[in-house]
């Protein structure tokens, strides 16, 4: 911009061909960078590798659970453990067992 206010004269002009077909080339490149490339998946999902390994873990977890539950259940007692333990019976221990006992402590 000049002191007076004035525009300076554009050295070229702004608006011309090539600038155009600069841009159009590159859009096109820019719009074939993001269309999606072939797919690396397939359309529907593959049974061997994909649900096969899911229900062999749950089956195997499902075992699992099974084996833990039985080996967890109590067993029968025997009718001899159920029955009332004997009564300790009341003694008399023999004079100077606690002086022994403490010699032994000792």
């Amino acid at each position: 911009m000049k002191e007076d206010g004035e525009l300076a004269p554009a050295k070229e002009p702004w608006v011309r061909v090539e600038d155009y077909f600069v841009s159009l080339a590159l859009r096109r490149t820019a719009r074939r960078s993001r269309t999606p490339g072939p797919r690396t998946e397939p359309e529907a999902p593959r049974f061997l590798l994909s649900t096969l390994p899911f229900l062999s873990l749950i089956g195997g977890l499902a075992v699992l659970a099974v084996a833990i539950a039985i080996t967890a259940w109590p067993v029968r007692q025997p009718p001899a453990a159920l029955a009332r333990p004997v009564p300790h019976e009341l003694g008399t221990a023999p004079k100077g067992w606690f002086q022994e006992a403490q010699k032994e402590f000792r």
